[in-house]
């Protein structure tokens, strides 16, 4: 959105971990929330402009607003559902050992997305890696590499990733699927 910059675009005004988006990781993809040319036309953003420029929507008295409404219930390209937590968290941490972790947490998706993926699995881990807690990432990442080290192909590569991280979020009772909204019926 034209005259809409933010210093760190891959954490949202809303709390969306836009650096974990599949989107943010294709060639020439969403830069994330403010990140200049490329980034997505956003009411949020409009809004946020409208309001002083706030970096985050919490930082603003009107929040939460009526905008908010139903906002979290569904995901788009990544989940939702998650972002109040994360809200919560950068509150609670602070920007710089946030940022840390989301830097973390977005090394693993690139290994992930540069040796595990065959095509068709993006948005299962960039998911993944939005969802599960950092200390299970790692711990699950040296399974990863363990079991892949006999694989030759990458689909069999691709199979035990996608197995290693489905097991960890059945533990962890964490659901890897995207919640798509219902479409309206004529």
């Amino acid at each position: 959105m034209k005259g809409f910059d933010r210093p760190d675009p891959r954490f949202s005004l809303c709390g969306l971990m836009c650096g974990l988006c599949p989107i943010h990781h294709m060639a020439n993809g969403c830069p994330g929330c403010g990140g200049g040319a490329g980034n997505q036309s956003c009411a949020i953003a409009r809004c946020s402009l409208s309001h002083g420029g706030v970096e985050y929507c919490w930082q603003c008295g009107e929040y939460p607003c009526q905008r908010y409404k139903g906002f979290y219930d569904y995901d788009s390209f990544l989940p939702a559902r998650s972002a109040p937590r994360d809200i919560q968290r950068f509150q609670e941490m602070g920007p710089d050992a946030f940022r840390a972790e989301l830097d973390a947490k977005t090394e693993i998706l690139e290994e992930l997305l540069g040796g595990y993926n065959a095509g068709r699995k993006k948005t299962f881990f960039c998911t993944a890696v939005n969802l599960l807690p950092l200390p299970n990432l790692h711990a699950v990442m040296a399974e990863i590499r363990a079991a892949s080290d006999g694989l030759e192909g990458l689909p069999e590569r691709e199979a035990a990733a996608v197995g290693a991280l489905t097991a960890l979020a059945q533990r962890q009772g964490v659901s890897l699927s995207l919640r798509k909204k219902p479409r309206a019926k004529p």
